[in-house]
Protein backbone atom coordinates (compact mmCIF):
# COMPACT_ATOMS: atom_id res chain seq x y z
CA UNK A 1 0.00 0.00 0.00
CA UNK A 2 1.25 3.47 -0.91
CA UNK A 3 2.52 5.67 1.91
CA UNK A 4 0.97 9.09 1.24
CA UNK A 5 2.39 10.94 4.24
CA UNK A 6 4.02 14.27 3.41
CA UNK A 7 5.02 17.36 5.33
CA UNK A 8 2.64 20.30 5.21
CA UNK A 9 5.16 22.24 3.14
CA UNK A 10 5.47 19.40 0.63
CA UNK A 11 1.72 18.87 0.32
CA UNK A 12 0.95 22.53 -0.37
CA UNK A 13 3.91 22.95 -2.72
CA UNK A 14 3.11 19.86 -4.78
CA UNK A 15 -0.66 19.89 -4.87
CA UNK A 16 -1.86 23.52 -4.67
CA UNK A 17 -1.04 25.60 -7.73
CA UNK A 18 -1.69 29.24 -8.58
CA UNK A 19 -5.07 29.79 -10.18
CA UNK A 20 -6.69 26.66 -8.77
CA UNK A 21 -9.98 26.20 -6.92
CA UNK A 22 -9.54 25.01 -3.33
CA UNK A 23 -12.04 23.78 -0.73
CA UNK A 24 -11.13 25.04 2.75
CA UNK A 25 -13.48 24.84 5.73
CA UNK A 26 -15.91 22.20 4.50
CA UNK A 27 -17.19 21.45 8.04
CA UNK A 28 -18.36 25.03 8.59
CA UNK A 29 -17.04 26.22 11.98
CA UNK A 30 -15.04 23.25 13.36
CA UNK A 31 -11.85 21.64 12.06
CA UNK A 32 -10.92 24.43 9.64
CA UNK A 33 -7.43 23.72 8.19
CA UNK A 34 -5.82 27.01 9.20
CA UNK A 35 -2.34 25.49 9.13
CA UNK A 36 -2.76 24.82 5.41
CA UNK A 37 -3.92 28.39 4.78
CA UNK A 38 -0.91 29.79 6.63
CA UNK A 39 1.41 27.61 4.54
CA UNK A 40 -0.28 28.76 1.34
CA UNK A 41 0.44 32.35 2.37
CA UNK A 42 4.08 31.54 3.11
CA UNK A 43 4.42 29.95 -0.32
CA UNK A 44 2.71 32.98 -1.89
CA UNK A 45 -0.01 31.08 -3.69
CA UNK A 46 -1.97 33.43 -5.95
CA UNK A 47 -5.23 33.73 -7.90
CA UNK A 48 -7.01 31.07 -5.85
CA UNK A 49 -10.76 30.47 -5.92
CA UNK A 50 -11.85 29.46 -2.42
CA UNK A 51 -14.84 27.21 -1.84
CA UNK A 52 -16.67 26.57 1.46
CA UNK A 53 -20.06 27.26 3.05
CA UNK A 54 -18.55 29.00 6.11
CA UNK A 55 -14.83 29.19 6.82
CA UNK A 56 -14.70 31.67 9.71
CA UNK A 57 -11.71 34.03 9.33
CA UNK A 58 -9.83 31.78 6.91
CA UNK A 59 -11.30 33.39 3.77
CA UNK A 60 -10.86 36.86 5.26
CA UNK A 61 -7.21 36.08 5.98
CA UNK A 62 -6.42 34.82 2.47
CA UNK A 63 -8.30 37.72 0.89
CA UNK A 64 -6.17 40.11 2.93
CA UNK A 65 -2.89 38.58 1.74
CA UNK A 66 -3.91 38.97 -1.90
CA UNK A 67 -4.03 35.22 -2.46
CA UNK A 68 -7.60 35.13 -3.76
CA UNK A 69 -9.23 35.95 -7.09
CA UNK A 70 -12.69 34.69 -6.14
CA UNK A 71 -14.83 32.90 -3.57
CA UNK A 72 -17.81 30.56 -3.80
CA UNK A 73 -19.47 30.69 -0.40
CA UNK A 74 -22.56 31.30 1.71
CA UNK A 75 -20.80 33.58 4.20
CA UNK A 76 -17.41 35.17 4.78
CA UNK A 77 -16.35 36.98 7.94
CA UNK A 78 -15.54 36.31 11.58
CA UNK A 79 -18.05 34.13 13.42
CA UNK A 80 -17.02 35.58 16.79
CA UNK A 81 -17.31 39.20 15.68
CA UNK A 82 -19.46 39.17 12.55
CA UNK A 83 -17.40 41.35 10.25
CA UNK A 84 -14.39 40.33 8.19
CA UNK A 85 -12.36 43.51 7.68
CA UNK A 86 -10.34 42.26 4.71
CA UNK A 87 -13.44 40.97 2.95
CA UNK A 88 -15.10 44.34 3.43
CA UNK A 89 -12.03 46.26 2.24
CA UNK A 90 -11.88 44.10 -0.86
CA UNK A 91 -15.54 44.68 -1.72
CA UNK A 92 -15.68 48.39 -0.89
CA UNK A 93 -12.19 49.56 -1.86
CA UNK A 94 -10.62 46.73 -3.89
CA UNK A 95 -7.86 46.51 -1.24
CA UNK A 96 -5.63 44.59 -1.70
CA UNK A 97 -7.55 43.52 -4.82
CA UNK A 98 -11.02 42.99 -6.20
CA UNK A 99 -12.46 39.48 -5.91
CA UNK A 100 -15.28 37.70 -7.70
CA UNK A 101 -18.10 36.36 -5.52
CA UNK A 102 -20.40 33.45 -6.32
CA UNK A 103 -23.15 33.77 -3.74
CA UNK A 104 -24.67 30.61 -2.27
CA UNK A 105 -26.77 29.33 0.57
CA UNK A 106 -25.21 26.58 2.66
CA UNK A 107 -27.58 24.16 0.95
CA UNK A 108 -26.89 25.25 -2.63
CA UNK A 109 -23.14 25.02 -2.13
CA UNK A 110 -23.65 21.53 -0.73
CA UNK A 111 -25.72 20.64 -3.79
CA UNK A 112 -22.93 21.91 -6.06
CA UNK A 113 -20.39 19.62 -4.42
CA UNK A 114 -22.82 16.70 -4.28
CA UNK A 115 -23.42 17.12 -8.01
CA UNK A 116 -19.68 17.11 -8.59
CA UNK A 117 -19.32 13.97 -6.50
CA UNK A 118 -22.09 12.28 -8.51
CA UNK A 119 -20.60 13.28 -11.85
CA UNK A 120 -23.73 15.09 -13.04
CA UNK A 121 -23.82 18.62 -14.54
CA UNK A 122 -26.31 20.03 -12.03
CA UNK A 123 -28.79 19.17 -9.29
CA UNK A 124 -32.31 20.65 -9.05
CA UNK A 125 -33.90 22.28 -6.01
CA UNK A 126 -36.99 24.25 -5.08
CA UNK A 127 -35.41 25.91 -2.06
CA UNK A 128 -33.93 28.84 -3.99
CA UNK A 129 -37.15 29.89 -5.71
CA UNK A 130 -38.12 33.40 -4.68
CA UNK A 131 -34.73 34.18 -3.13
CA UNK A 132 -32.26 36.93 -3.94
CA UNK A 133 -29.66 34.32 -4.83
CA UNK A 134 -31.18 34.07 -8.30
CA UNK A 135 -30.03 37.66 -8.83
CA UNK A 136 -26.70 37.54 -6.99
CA UNK A 137 -25.55 34.20 -8.45
CA UNK A 138 -25.87 34.15 -12.22
CA UNK A 139 -24.78 30.52 -12.46
CA UNK A 140 -28.19 29.53 -11.07
CA UNK A 141 -31.04 29.12 -13.55
CA UNK A 142 -34.77 28.37 -13.34
CA UNK A 143 -36.28 25.63 -15.50
CA UNK A 144 -39.71 24.03 -15.72
CA UNK A 145 -40.22 20.30 -15.37
CA UNK A 146 -43.68 18.73 -15.60
CA UNK A 147 -45.28 22.05 -14.78
CA UNK A 148 -43.06 22.80 -11.77
CA UNK A 149 -40.29 25.35 -11.54
CA UNK A 150 -36.89 24.12 -10.38
CA UNK A 151 -33.57 25.85 -9.86
CA UNK A 152 -30.60 24.14 -11.49
CA UNK A 153 -27.48 24.33 -9.30
CA UNK A 154 -24.34 23.68 -11.39
CA UNK A 155 -21.97 20.99 -10.11
CA UNK A 156 -18.54 21.87 -8.75
CA UNK A 157 -15.36 19.83 -9.22
CA UNK A 158 -12.67 21.72 -7.28
CA UNK A 159 -9.02 21.21 -8.09
CA UNK A 160 -8.14 20.50 -4.46
CA UNK A 161 -9.99 19.83 -1.21
CA UNK A 162 -7.99 20.40 1.97
CA UNK A 163 -9.82 18.62 4.77
CA UNK A 164 -9.18 17.99 8.45
CA UNK A 165 -9.74 14.72 10.30
CA UNK A 166 -9.15 13.41 13.79
CA UNK A 167 -7.08 10.45 12.62
CA UNK A 168 -5.86 8.79 9.43
CA UNK A 169 -3.62 5.95 8.37
CA UNK A 170 -0.66 6.42 6.03
CA UNK A 171 -2.72 5.43 3.00
CA UNK A 172 -5.34 8.14 3.53
CA UNK A 173 -8.16 6.15 5.10
CA UNK A 174 -9.47 8.51 7.76
CA UNK A 175 -11.87 8.72 10.67
CA UNK A 176 -14.00 11.81 11.17
CA UNK A 177 -16.65 12.50 13.79
CA UNK A 178 -18.67 15.58 14.60
CA UNK A 179 -20.24 18.07 12.19
CA UNK A 180 -19.27 16.67 8.80
CA UNK A 181 -20.70 19.61 6.84
CA UNK A 182 -19.93 19.12 3.12
CA UNK A 183 -16.55 17.47 3.70
CA UNK A 184 -17.40 14.06 2.26
CA UNK A 185 -18.96 15.45 -0.91
CA UNK A 186 -16.04 17.87 -1.28
CA UNK A 187 -13.59 14.98 -1.08
CA UNK A 188 -15.45 12.93 -3.67
CA UNK A 189 -15.98 15.91 -6.01
CA UNK A 190 -12.41 17.22 -5.96
CA UNK A 191 -9.56 16.20 -8.25
CA UNK A 192 -7.09 16.05 -5.35
CA UNK A 193 -7.57 15.64 -1.60
CA UNK A 194 -5.11 16.71 1.10
CA UNK A 195 -5.90 15.39 4.58
CA UNK A 196 -4.58 17.08 7.71
CA UNK A 197 -4.72 14.64 10.62
CA UNK A 198 -4.39 15.15 14.36
CA UNK A 199 -2.81 11.70 14.58
CA UNK A 200 -1.59 8.92 12.30
CA UNK A 201 -2.81 5.46 13.29
CA UNK A 202 -2.61 1.89 12.06
CA UNK A 203 -5.01 0.82 9.32
CA UNK A 204 -6.57 -1.76 11.64
CA UNK A 205 -7.95 1.01 13.83
CA UNK A 206 -9.62 2.67 10.85
CA UNK A 207 -11.13 -0.55 9.51
CA UNK A 208 -12.47 -1.46 12.96
CA UNK A 209 -15.06 1.32 12.60
CA UNK A 210 -15.91 1.75 8.89
CA UNK A 211 -18.89 4.03 9.47
CA UNK A 212 -16.57 6.80 10.67
CA UNK A 213 -14.48 6.74 7.47
CA UNK A 214 -14.73 10.14 5.77
CA UNK A 215 -13.26 9.06 2.45
CA UNK A 216 -11.48 5.94 1.18
CA UNK A 217 -7.73 6.14 0.89
CA UNK A 218 -7.67 5.69 -2.88
CA UNK A 219 -9.32 9.13 -3.23
CA UNK A 220 -6.67 10.83 -1.07
CA UNK A 221 -3.59 12.44 -2.59
CA UNK A 222 -1.65 13.42 0.52
CA UNK A 223 -1.77 12.82 4.29
CA UNK A 224 -0.19 15.37 6.62
CA UNK A 225 0.40 14.67 10.30
CA UNK A 226 -0.31 18.12 11.71
CA UNK A 227 -1.44 18.26 15.36
CA UNK A 228 -3.65 21.28 16.12
CA UNK A 229 -3.86 22.15 12.41
CA UNK A 230 -7.36 23.52 13.08
CA UNK A 231 -6.42 26.22 15.62
CA UNK A 232 -8.16 28.55 16.42
CA UNK A 233 -11.26 26.56 15.38
CA UNK A 234 -12.45 23.62 17.52
CA UNK A 235 -12.05 19.86 17.00
CA UNK A 236 -14.75 17.57 18.46
CA UNK A 237 -13.31 15.28 21.10
CA UNK A 238 -9.99 17.14 21.31
CA UNK A 239 -10.04 20.95 21.52
CA UNK A 240 -12.50 23.78 22.08
CA UNK A 241 -12.70 27.01 20.13
CA UNK A 242 -10.13 29.71 20.91
CA UNK A 243 -12.58 32.61 21.21
CA UNK A 244 -9.90 35.07 22.32
CA UNK A 245 -7.85 34.46 19.18
CA UNK A 246 -10.81 35.32 16.96
CA UNK A 247 -11.64 38.45 18.96
CA UNK A 248 -8.02 39.60 18.87
CA UNK A 249 -7.94 39.06 15.10
CA UNK A 250 -11.02 41.24 14.75
CA UNK A 251 -9.48 44.06 16.79
CA UNK A 252 -6.02 43.88 15.24
CA UNK A 253 -7.11 43.76 11.59
CA UNK A 254 -9.42 46.78 11.52
CA UNK A 255 -6.84 48.65 9.47
CA UNK A 256 -4.75 47.42 6.56
CA UNK A 257 -1.55 48.11 8.48
CA UNK A 258 -2.87 46.26 11.51
CA UNK A 259 -3.65 43.23 9.36
CA UNK A 260 -0.17 43.21 7.82
CA UNK A 261 1.34 43.28 11.31
CA UNK A 262 -0.90 40.38 12.34
CA UNK A 263 0.20 38.32 9.34
CA UNK A 264 3.85 39.03 10.06
CA UNK A 265 3.47 37.90 13.66
CA UNK A 266 1.40 34.76 13.17
CA UNK A 267 2.31 33.59 9.66
CA UNK A 268 5.37 35.05 7.98
CA UNK A 269 7.76 35.21 10.94
CA UNK A 270 7.18 31.53 11.74
CA UNK A 271 8.41 29.07 9.13
CA UNK A 272 6.49 25.95 10.18
CA UNK A 273 3.29 24.97 11.94
CA UNK A 274 5.36 23.74 14.88
CA UNK A 275 6.87 27.22 15.27
CA UNK A 276 3.35 28.65 15.16
CA UNK A 277 2.32 26.40 18.05
CA UNK A 278 5.41 27.42 20.00
CA UNK A 279 4.51 31.08 19.52
CA UNK A 280 0.98 30.34 20.63
CA UNK A 281 2.33 28.65 23.75
CA UNK A 282 1.89 25.14 25.08
CA UNK A 283 -0.07 26.41 28.09
CA UNK A 284 -2.67 28.06 25.86
CA UNK A 285 -3.00 24.92 23.74
CA UNK A 286 -3.38 22.81 26.87
CA UNK A 287 -6.14 25.07 28.17
CA UNK A 288 -8.10 24.50 24.95
CA UNK A 289 -8.16 20.71 25.35
CA UNK A 290 -11.64 19.40 26.09
CA UNK A 291 -12.14 18.58 29.76
CA UNK A 292 -15.21 16.33 29.50
CA UNK A 293 -16.34 13.26 27.60
CA UNK A 294 -19.41 12.62 25.44
CA UNK A 295 -18.77 9.04 24.35
CA UNK A 296 -20.68 7.17 21.66
CA UNK A 297 -22.14 3.79 22.51
CA UNK A 298 -20.16 0.79 21.33
CA UNK A 299 -21.45 -1.14 18.31
CA UNK A 300 -21.05 -4.69 17.02
CA UNK A 301 -20.27 -5.07 13.30
CA UNK A 302 -20.29 -8.89 13.39
CA UNK A 303 -22.34 -10.58 10.66
CA UNK A 304 -22.26 -14.17 11.95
Amino acid sequence: MENKVQTLREAIDLHVKDGQSVVLGACLEPMIPFAAAFEMIRQQKQELTLIAPISDILFDLLIGTGSVSGIKTAWAGNVSAGLGHNYRRSIEEQIPSKIDIEDHSNFSLGLSLLGGAMGVPYLPTKSLLGTGLLKSNRSLSVHEYQGEKLVHVPALNPDVAILGVQRADKQGNAHFWGNIGVAQDAALASKKVILLAEEIVETELITSDPNRVLVPGFKVTSVVHCPAYFHPSPMPGHYSRDHLFFHDYHKETKTRQGFLQWVEKWVMSVTTHQEYLERLGHERISQLKVKTEALAASVNYAAE
